[in-house]
């Protein structure tokens, strides 16, 4: 046993205060290499902060599981020291924290969260409801605890989020924050084999008498006896090797011969054994070995505690005095050399195109257009896509390594989201509906020719001649497979040359072809419908004469192909559209005979009535007005005394008052 002469401590630890229970308003657990501790306090989240950095803290982070038990416990012996409290909803901040202008992150189990301390995302959370979305605030996070509820430590709080308060106002319902406190190695508590009582005051100033483990650096102030008149004995818990923490002590604490090992066991951890005269010793069982400080027991084999986590196994070294941690195929030792972790094989490249890597180990995939040789294999292939059967366009499809390109026959244009599918051009809309010269009919992929009634279709198949007209119908080559039961539109080309003919009805204009070929396969003919076109005399009609670019070098074949896949549907159109023309016409010629013959009548009446007018031989003279006598005879150049009114010729007076005005300008004068 050491005394308190012996252990050579700072008088300053000999003059610390000491409290019973611990501080008042608080409560420690500690547990692997940390403590926590909970106190009560309306702060805001910076000012419980501040609180905890003061004693080499943070506030508490909730990493795992684990931790939150732990936290757990701190909080209800928080709560066991109030005697009564109110039926209301408490908070209690913890070290989640996110700052002003950083945005949730759904993707994150934190949700853009981060730990005091610092560290990286963790897995674990326990949110009571969805984080509100917001990056205008720094946001805290709080643990929910319903006061007035009994055993506190039966179930985990959940995490709430809010504003991290102000010293004026900490924030809705906060009642405390919880604090943590890392330290590199613990030590057992003391044991004691006779009455007495430990208090152990930690660094970070909390004290405590039921500690499940002492945290490195923390003091135990060990009273021996029934009463007051017991000696005192401190110790320090300190680090005798590596990783290795203890007391100094050896033996029991507070040993007595009046109790030997009824009290408390001796205060061995597993055997006590007695001696003849009062004294005892501790011992143990099979299998452990009674360490330094002659209590506590530690098994022979140093894989008996587990020290190896998570897909570790312990194996144990020579001699059976140490152990080594190793790890299943696919992992590596950590960095504490006593876990394992995931060896990222990808890094290597193992596979031909892409590499998954999976928890222990990896598999190869191929690309999008490729499949694996075989079963089994890594190696990939290309996917013909063209297979026969499985070819995804309409029309023709090319395979290419890893891909496909979908092509269209002439006279179709690609079409679709996934340019897979084919769709007719019409060659009759647009600027290429000049390619015939009458009437153009488009068909699926292709088109027709055709010319108005009095018109014979070109050798070239587009262009139109004057000549004699056929009563039978004419046909062309077979049509292409592609025609179906489509009917085609038939429009007037916006190019028609209207051919003029001479005397001998040729024309004198040659025919225009901007395409003068078109595929094989496309259909070449146009049967007329069953009516006749005017050729010759009034009375009689003929058929408009069709024909495909191409029907020269195939007339003849499928003639009646031609004739019954035509005839119907074009010829009632064609006839529909004859009949208008002709209605039309006839009635802007009635429109203008009647305009005429209506101008001719009035202006036959206007001749008439100007026939009908009597002459008078007085039209060419005009009235002259009387003059008084004296003034007459003053006029010395008066011809002729004019007594009355007398006619006299129009000619004859003007010249008679231009003498007159000439004689008054020379008397003047």
């Amino acid at each position: 046993m050491a005394t308190s002469a012996g252990l050579l401590l700072p008088l300053l630890l000999l003059g610390q205060p000491w409290a019973g229970a611990g501080a008042p308003g608080e409560a420690v657990v500690c547990a692997g290499n940390a403590c926590y501790t909970a106190h009560w306090g309306k702060l805001s989240a910076a000012e419980a902060q501040s609180h905890c950095s003061k004693n080499g803290g943070n506030l508490a982070t909730v990493k795992s599981e684990e931790e939150a038990w732990n936290i757990q416990r701190a909080l209800a012996q928080l709560l066991e020291l109030e005697e009564a409290l109110e039926a209301r909803m408490g908070k209690f901040w913890i070290g989640l924290q996110r700052e002003k202008a950083k945005c949730l992150d759904s993707s994150l189990p934190l949700k853009g969260f981060s730990w005091v301390g610092g560290g990286e995302d963790t897995l674990y959370t326990n949110w009571n409801r969805e984080v509100r979305s917001s990056c205008v605030s720094r946001r805290c996070v709080s643990l929910l605890l319903y006061l007035s509820l009994p055993s506190h430590a039966s179930h985990l709080s959940k995490w709430s989020e809010g504003p991290c308060g102000t010293p004026n106002s900490p924030g809705s319902n906060i009642e405390g924050f919880v604090c943590k406190f890392s330290f590199k190695g613990m030590c057992q508590p003391l044991a004691l084999g006779g009455p007495g009582r430990v208090e152990y005051r930690t660094p970070f100033q909390a004290t405590s008498s039921s500690l499940d483990t002492v945290p490195f650096a923390s003091v135990a102030n060990v009273a021996c006896g029934d009463g007051d008149e017991g000696r005192e004995h401190y110790f320090l818990c300190k680090e005798k090797a590596s990783d290795v923490f203890d007391w100094g002590s050896s033996g029991p604490l507070c040993v007595s011969p009046k109790y030997g090992c009824s009290f408390n066991n001796g205060g061995c951890q597993q055997d006590c054994f007695e001696g003849g005269d009062g004294s005892f010793r501790c011992g143990c069982r099979p299998g452990f070995r009674l360490l330094d400080d002659l209590v506590t027991c530690a098994s022979r084999n140093p894989c008996s505690s587990s020290p190896c986590k998570g897909a570790a196994t312990c194996v144990l070294g020579p001699h059976r005095k140490n152990y080594t941690c190793l790890c299943p195929q696919g992992y590596q030792l950590d960095s504490s050399q006593q876990d394992c972790v995931d060896v990222d094989e990808c890094q290597d490249s193992p596979c031909p195109q892409e590499c998954v890597n999976t928890p222990g180990g990896f598999h190869c995939e191929c690309w999008v257009g490729y499949e694996p040789r075989g079963p089994g294999e890594e190696a990939c292939q290309d996917v013909d896509e063209c297979a026969s059967g499985h070819s995804p366009c309409s029309q023709d499809c090319t395979n290419t390594d890893g891909s496909f390109h979908c092509f269209c026959k002439e006279g179709y244009v690609l079409a679709g989201e996934d340019g897979t599918q084919c769709l007719d051009v019409d060659e009759c809309e647009g600027p290429e509906h000049g390619l015939c010269e009458g009437l153009c009919l488009n068909t699926q992929g292709s088109f027709r020719c055709s010319c108005l009634p009095g018109w014979e279709l070109g050798p070239d198949g587009v262009s139109c001649t004057a000549g004699s007209t056929s009563l039978a119908p004419q046909t062309g080559p077979p049509q292409g497979e592609d025609m179906g039961d489509r009917e085609g539109n038939l429009v007037y080309s916006s190019t028609i040359s209207r051919p003029t003919g001479d005397s001998e009805g040729t024309s004198k204009e040659p025919p225009t072809m901007k395409r003068p070929s078109l595929p094989s396969e496309a259909p070449t003919t146009l049967t007329a419908p069953d009516m006749l076109a005017p050729s010759g005399p009034p009375g009689e009609w003929m058929e408009p004469i069709t024909h495909h670019p191409k029907a020269t070098t195939d007339r003849g074949e499928n003639m009646d192909e031609a004739k019954q896949s035509d005839n119907g549907t074009d010829g009632q159109k064609l006839l529909l559209f004859y009949i208008l023309g002709t209605v039309v016409a006839i009635l802007l010629l009635l429109a203008l005979a009647l305009g005429l013959l209506v101008y001719r009548k009035r202006k036959a009446k206007r001749e008439e009535e100007k026939e009908k007018k009597p002459q008078n031989a007085a039209d060419s003279y005009s009235w002259a007005p009387e003059r008084a006598e004296n003034r007459a005879l003053e006029n010395q150049y008066r011809l002729v005394s004019i007594q009355h009114p007398a006619l006299i010729p129009t000619s004859a007076l003007l010249s008679a008052h231009n003498r007159l005005s000439s004689t008054r300008r020379t008397q003047v004068t």
